[in-house]
């Protein structure tokens, strides 16, 4: 989900630069600054990137400058907004006794120095830039997916090289827990035999009960078939990524259901070794985890 673009446009007064950061998000969250006088876009912007992007912190920024040719046009002041500064640092002063800013500081402000003829565009001049802007935009945003397509493509190599980790990791587990079963019984078997040297012994139909119950405990088979079945759903998702295509929350609850199963598997687990291998499968999926955020 990171990028970044930058796009240009001019007219016979103004130049403009579209520029379109974007980093990794859970939700789709735009930010957008735009000049002075030009709020009108900021809800179109937004809506442009809400129609092309479905996760991650986006940012937006339109700046523009007077074209060369325009740059000794008058300008005015502002009066309306110099006197309300005034007022203001005024008010401050008497009641800190901190200094009045001097004449170049209050003119520095934004807004209270503009071109003279600025209030002068017509309509029909301000739709035109508008839509000239707005092209711009289009390009920006155009270019900023195709940079985190870009990117997205890098990460399906990483992906995938975590997908087949965890499938590894299942499929030494399924080999040990063929054996964790025998040793489960020959274990009972053993704790059995010298329970019965100081009780009556046990009937052999209670026998099978407790050892069927302690095999029940220790069988993990269904937890590496809802394994399997996850890892399945995590190539289909990586082959079905596009950007008309999010996957990235899908991703996020499938990771949650890989560490539900793995969590099952150890706590069931009654052979070191198989332990050891859930946890390095929980290491895994923690791997996977961090990088499917980064998806849209």
């Amino acid at each position: 989900m990171t990028g970044y673009a930058r796009a240009q446009g001019s007219d016979e007064r103004r130049r403009w630069v579209w520029e379109a950061r974007s980093v990794n998000g859970r939700n789709l969250e735009i930010r957008c600054r735009v000049p002075p006088g030009f709020d009108r876009l900021e809800n179109p912007a937004r809506a442009a990137v809400g129609n092309r992007m479905k996760r991650g912190n986006v940012s937006l920024t339109l700046t523009l400058a007077i074209a060369s040719e325009q740059q000794s046009k008058p300008l005015r002041v502002n009066r309306a907004l110099l006197a309300e500064l005034a007022g203001l640092v005024e008010e401050v002063r008497k009641g800190t006794g901190a200094a009045a800013p001097t004449a170049d500081g209050l003119l520095r402000v934004r807004g209270v120095i503009e071109e003279e003829d600025a209030a002068e565009e017509s309509e029909e001049a301000l739709a035109a830039l508008d839509r000239a802007l707005s092209k711009t935009l289009d390009e920006v945003l155009k270019a900023l997916a195709a940079a985190r397509a870009a990117e997205g493509r890098a990460l399906s190599v990483v992906i995938d090289r975590h997908i087949g980790e965890i499938e590894e990791l299942c499929k030494r587990a399924a080999d040990r827990a063929s054996a964790q079963i025998g040793a489960v019984r020959a274990r009972f078997e053993a704790q059995l035999a010298e329970l019965l040297e100081r009780a009556p012994p046990l009937s052999e139909e209670r026998f099978a009960q407790e050892v069927a119950l302690l095999v029940g405990k220790a069988d993990v088979r269904e937890e590496l078939d809802r394994l399997t079945a996850h890892i399945a759903q995590a190539k289909t998702l990586l082959a079905e990524a596009r950007p008309d295509n999010p996957v990235g929350r899908k991703f996020d609850f499938l990771c949650q259901e890989f560490n539900r199963e793995a969590n099952t598997l150890c706590s069931k687990s009654a052979d070191i070794e198989l332990t050891r291998i859930g946890i390095d499968l929980k290491g895994a999926i923690e791997r996977l985890r961090e990088q499917v955020q980064n998806v849209e």
